[in-house]
This record gives structure tokens, sequence and C-alpha cells, in this order.
């Protein structure tokens, strides 16, 4: 599997050529408890870094997902709707929330890897 790259906000980002595949990490599915309800963005919104591009609801809370990169969502996942537990369940496979083109996929490398994301959990 690639390597995946994470945001300070807890967003994950598999780079499959000049796709951002998106989900958020185990440790926000973690914090925030039994996913119940995902609200997706539709394909062919254009989505800006930073800017929130999904809703995540669990039990505990709703949360925005926000964009890692800029660019043009091509593909949502939607078996989401019918199960949303797949992103506690699978949260770096199975819970992806959205495939986005990149604008500019040089953005991918401003986001922490692996070792560093761990470390900047740890010290939450």
């Amino acid at each position: 599997m690639a390597e995946l790259r994470y945001s300070e906000e807890h967003e994950w980002v598999r780079v499959e050529g000049d796709i951002a595949v998106i989900g958020i990490s185990d440790y926000a599915q973690d914090q925030l408890g039994d996913v119940v309800f995902v609200e997706l963005p539709e394909p062919g919104r254009a989505v800006a870094k930073g800017e929130e591009a999904a809703v995540v609801e669990s039990v505990k809370a709703a949360s925005e997902v926000y964009a890692p990169v800029t660019g043009e969502v091509v593909e949502v996942n939607e078996p989401l709707a019918d199960d949303p537990g797949l992103v506690n369940r699978e949260p770096t496979a199975g819970g992806w929330f959205m495939k986005v083109r990149m604008a500019d996929p040089g953005e991918v490398e401003a986001l922490l890897d692996e070792a560093a994301y761990d470390s900047f959990v740890s010290a939450l």
C-alpha cells in the first residue's frame, strides 16, 4: 500500500497518480468514537486545501473533515452512507471519504509523514 501523509487536522492522504484518496486518521476516529453519519461532498466540487470538505458525526460529536489538498472531488465513498462504521473499522482503508484530482500534487509534500504524525499526536 502507498505511503500515507497526514494533516494536523487528522486527515490522511494516499496518492494514486494525480488522485489523492482522503480519509481521517485512526487517531481521529478513535477520538470521535462510534461514527453514525458521514456527509460527503458532491463529485465535481472544487475543494481548497484547508477548506471544509465533509462532515463526520459520531455518538460524541460532529466534526468537519478538511481538504488536505486543493483539487476537484472525482469520487466519494458511497458505502459510507449505509455503513458509516467503516470509518471506525477501516479508517485508512475502506473508510476513505473522497478522491480528489489534485491541482498541485506538490501540496502533499507539506503534509506529515507517518513518523511525524505519530510524534504530533503523542504530544496532544
